[in-house]
């Protein structure tokens, strides 16, 4: 089954060849030597979206040569495009500057209902393709789109001759140097956006700075030391250097899938995910006991302790180095004491809980299990 992407450029390819019949006829039936000119302009958008369908087809495989798939097709594709577009607008262009003079036109008034219609026909399919391409993040089908923009201009251009023709008046060679500067200016946008990703060039910051806001909420993490990534096609490739609060390698790559997991739920199109991990070498040990205010007796309840006892302990002997206390802020809440006092200790570096009675399933047991804090 196609994806969605594949359905809009297939569907392109039959847009221009009914573009490409609909600006020759009326060429002809005109005696436009431009609509013919344009018509011939609309064959290269033809080639374009089938170059297009093509790289969406095959830039998601994958072999032993490609290991990491085809997705810089896409990329290529749209670089391709991007010549084109330039290629359109040379010819306006060298139209608008060398010609000599223009044929007589004939039936001008149906001729312009059809020039008004290809003007409908092509803005709609171009925010059409836009859209799909936006939602889709494919650069193949957005360069698709700007050839749209491109065939755009190059009508509103004839329409221009034509309305002078009614008038008296031929402004369209000046037209279609102002035309041409825009086309010039899109083409250059889809080739530099194409040649960054060919080049590796750097993933944007806004996508930079989503995955590192998901790394660093993972409260396990105790330092994000580089994170890198690039585009492929629409696909992003990731990779990060992180230190984690655990001691057991088996956590912490467990911690690792977890993140992967969630950063390939929040930003779409992430293909592949590398974590480089390590568990911190930590030289001391946070203890949590909690505590009655009174006397620093053990409480029999976790949830209800007005104050924790945290004791900073020296891994090598297990000196005591450090104690002071953390107040309860949770003894007024009606329900999830625990959790949320547990959620509290492990934001504050707690690695070891001392308790009477052990949790036995409760919620504080599973907020401890997945960050790694043992439990006594």
């Amino acid at each position: 089954m196609m994806e969605r992407s594949e359905r809009t450029s297939l569907f392109s390819v039959g847009m221009n060849i009914i573009l490409f019949f609909l600006k020759y006829f009326l060429g002809v039936f005109s005696g436009s030597l431009a609509l013919i000119a344009d018509s011939i302009h609309s064959i290269s958008d033809v080639i374009g979206s089938v170059a297009v369908f093509i790289g969406l087809k095959i830039s998601k495989r994958k072999s032993k040569a490609f290991p990491y798939g085809l997705y810089k097709v896409e990329n290529l594709i749209a670089l391709v495009s991007s010549l084109l577009i330039f290629f359109a607008g040379y010819e306006i262009i060298t139209w608008a500057v060398k010609g000599k003079g223009a044929p007589l036109l004939k039936n001008l008034s149906p001729t312009l209902a059809g020039i008004l219609s290809i003007l409908v026909i092509v803005y709609g399919f171009m925010r059409y393709e836009r859209k799909i391409a936006k939602s889709t993040g494919s650069p193949s089908l957005a360069a698709d789109a700007e050839e749209y923009k491109t065939d755009l201009y190059s009508t509103l251009v004839i329409l221009g001759s034509f309305l002078g023709s009614f008038l008296g008046i031929h402004l369209d060679r000046i037209a279609s140097v102002i035309v041409s500067v825009f086309i010039f200016k899109a083409g250059g946008v889809l080739f530099i956006n194409a040649i960054k990703v060919l080049l590796d060039a750097s993933l944007d910051f806004a996508t930079l700075d989503k995955v590192k806001s998901v790394i660093l909420k993972e409260p396990r993490v105790d330092e994000l030391k580089s994170l890198t990534g690039r585009n492929s096609g629409r696909y992003k490739f990731i990779e990060a250097d992180v230190t984690l609060r655990v001691t057991e390698l088996e956590r912490a790559h467990q911690i690792s899938q977890r993140l992967e997991e969630k950063i390939k739920k929040d930003i779409p199109y992430v293909d592949h995910i590398l974590i480089h991990y390590e568990p911190i070498k930590k030289e001391f040990s946070h203890i949590a006991i909690p505590c009655i205010a009174k006397d620093n007796q053990v409480s029999e309840h976790f949830g209800e302790a007005p104050t924790f006892l945290i004791l900073t302990v020296k891994f090598k002997d297990n000196s005591l180095v450090r104690q002071n206390s953390l107040t309860n802020p949770y003894l007024l809440e009606g329900k999830g004491k625990g959790i949320l006092v547990a959620e509290l200790l492990v934001k504050n570096g707690v690695d070891r809980v001392v308790v009477r009675e052990k949790f036995r399933g409760k919620g504080p047991e599973y907020v401890f299990r997945e960050a790694g804090v043992e439990v006594t």
